[in-house]
C-alpha cells in the first residue's frame, strides 16, 4: 500500500512540470518564478493530503517539490513552497515542532547549493538533485532510528518501518531523477528554439545586409577612385576636405565588407597553422592600443596545437574580441588569454575585469546592431561568431556587471605529431609515385 501512494505522489509531483511547459511559451509567465513557487507549493499541498499513514508516522513525497523550487525556480519558489509546507503543517496538527525542524532541514541544503547548482551542466545537474533529494530521506531515517531507539520499538516492527523507509528512499529519489531530467529537457527546448529563432534572424539579416552592401560597394568604389584622382592633383584649401572624405569613404567600406564578412565570410586560403603563433600576433598588434587604455594583457598559450584555418579571418575575430575585452576594461585592468587543449579541441578564453554586463545585454550579444559601446554598430562581435562558427568552432559568452566578462572559443584541432603523420603520409605516397 505504501508504494501505491508515493506512486501517486510522484504523479502529482509531475503534474506542475507539464503545466509549466504549456504556460512556457509565454516569456513573462513561463520565467517567473512566482509560477514556479505557486505550482510546486501545490504539488506540495496535495502530497500532504494524500499521505499514507502507518506506524503512527505520514509518509509522502512532500519534499520533492520544495527541492525542485528551490534548485530549478530559485530562492523565492522556495521560498513559497516552505511557507506552503509549514502552513499546511499547521493545519495538520499532529507533532507540530518536529514538522517544522524537518522542513527546515529539508530546505537548508537546496538553498545552500543553489548558485553552484547553475554553475553546472544539465547531467551534473540531473545528478546533484537526485543527491539533494535524497538528503531529505537522510535526514527522516536518522529520526526514525533515533525515535526506535528511544521507544525501545519490537524486532518486527523497526524492521518493517527501516523496510518502509527504504522504499519512500528509492521512490523518492526517482521521483527527483524523473522531474529534474523533465526540467532539463524543458530548459533545453527552451534553448533549442531561442537558437532556432536566433539562427533564422541572422540569416535573414545576413542575406539582406549581403546583398544591400554589394550593391552600395560598387559605386562607393567607383566615387573613392575619382576622389583619390582629385585628392592628388588638388593643392589648396580642398586638400584637407578631400582627405576628411576619402578617411570616411574608408570607413564605410571597412562596414561593408564587415557586412559581407558576417553573410558569408570568406576563407581565402586554408592553411595548418600554429593557434597559439596568431594569437601571439593579434595581442602583439593590439598591444600599443593597450598600454594607451592603461591595460595589462596576460598570455598563456599551448604551442604544439595546430587549426586549419583562414590566418587572416582567424586573427580579425580575436582582433574584435580582445579590442572588445580591452575597450570594457578601466584602466588599470586586466585582459587574460588562455589557451588549452583537451583531445580534438582547444579552449581559447578571453577575460577580462572589465564592467560587465546584465544578463538581458548578455542575451542580445553578437546580434546585429547592437553594441554596449557609445559608438559602434554591434558588427565585430557578430562577425566574429561566425567566422569562429563557420571554422566548426563555437563561442560562449559569461558576464557580471561590474566584474567582468570571459568569452570561450573551441576550435577544432590537432597536435603536432598529427601533422608529422599527414606529412609522412604525403613523403611516403611521392616515393612510391
Amino acid at each position: 500500500m505504501l508504494a501505491e501512494k508515493l506512486l501517486l505522489n510522484v504523479l502529482i509531483i509531475l503534474l506542475p512540470i507539464f503545466i509549466h511547459s504549456v504556460l512556457s511559451d509565454d516569456k513573462r509567465v513561463g520565467n517567473s518564478p512566482f509560477l514556479c513557487g505557486v505550482l510546486q507549493s501545490f504539488a506540495l499541498f496535495l502530497s500532504l493530503m494524500f499521505s499514507y499513514k502507518e506506524g503512527g508516522l505520514y509518509w509522502d513525497l512532500r519534499y520533492v517539490p520544495m527541492v525542485l523550487a528551490f534548485l530549478y525556480g530559485g530562492r523565492i519558489a522556495g521560498g513559497m513552497v516552505l511557507i506552503t509546507y509549514l502552513a499546511t503543517r499547521t493545519f495538520m496538527g499532529g507533532d507540530i515542532l518536529l514538522g517544522y525542524a524537518s522542513g527546515f532541514l529539508a530546505a537548508i541544503v537546496p538553498f545552500l547549493f543553489l548558485k553552484r547548482f547553475w554553475n553546472l551542466d544539465a547531467k551534473r545537474r540531473v545528478k546533484t538533485a537526485v543527491i539533494i533529494g535524497f538528503w531529505p530521506s537522510l535526514s527522516m531515517l536518522v529520526i526514525l532510528i533515533t525515535n526506535i531507539i528511544i521507544n525501545e520499538a519490537k524486532g518486527e516492527d523497526s524492521n518493517k518501518i527501516l523496510m518502509n523507509v527504504a522504499i519512500f528512499g528509492i521512490i523518492q529519489i526517482f521521483a527527483v531523477w524523473v522531474t529534474a531530467i523533465l526540467n532539463e529537457a524543458m530548459i533545453e527546448k527552451d534553448l533549442m528554439k531561442k537558437e532556432i529563432l536566433r539562427a533564422e534572424k541572422l540569416n535573414t539579416l545576413g542575406e539582406l545586409a549581403a546583398s544591400i552592401a554589394h550593391e552600395i560597394r560598387n559605386p562607393l568604389t567607383v566615387v573613392k577612385g575619382f576622389l583619390q584622382m582629385m585628392h592628388k592633383q588638388e593643392k589648396g584649401d580642398n586638400y584637407y576636405y578631400l582627405s576628411l572624405v576619402l578617411t570616411e569613404l574608408g570607413r564605410a567600406e571597412s562596414i561593408i565588407n564587415d557586412y559581407l564578412n558576417f553573410a558569408k565570410p570568406q576563407f581565402e586560403k586554408l592553411e595548418d597553422a600554429k593557434l597559439a603563433e596568431i594569437i601571439t600576433e593579434v595581442t602583439l598588434l593590439l598591444e600599443a592600443f593597450a598600454a594607451k587604455e592603461g591595460v595589462q594583457v596576460n598570455v598563456k598559450l599551448d604551442w604544439d596545437v595546430y587549426v586549419k584555418t583562414d590566418r587572416n579571418q582567424l586573427k580579425q575575430a580575436l582582433v574584435n574580441l580582445i579590442k572588445n575585452a580591452i575597450e570594457a576594461t578601466e584602466e588599470g585592468g586586466e585582459v587574460h588569454i588562455s589557451q588549452a587543449s583537451a583531445g580534438q579541441e582547444s579552449y581559447v578564453v578571453i577575460s577580462d575585469t572589465g564592467k560587465g554586463m546584465d544578463q538581458d545585454q548578455l542575451a542580445r550579444l553578437g546580434t546585429l546592431f547592437y553594441t554596449t559601446k557609445d559608438k559602434g554598430t554591434g558588427l565585430g562581435t557578430s562577425v566574429s561568431i561566425k567566422i569562429i562558427e563557420t571554422m566548426g568552432g563555437s563561442i560562449s559568452f559569461k558576464s557580471e556587471k561590474g566584474v567582468g566578462t570571459e568569452v570561450t572559443i573551441i576550435l577544432p584541432t590537432y597536435k603536432t605529431s598529427f601533422l608529422e603523420g599527414q606529412n609522412n603520409a604525403k613523403l611516403s605516397t611521392i616515393v612510391k609515385q
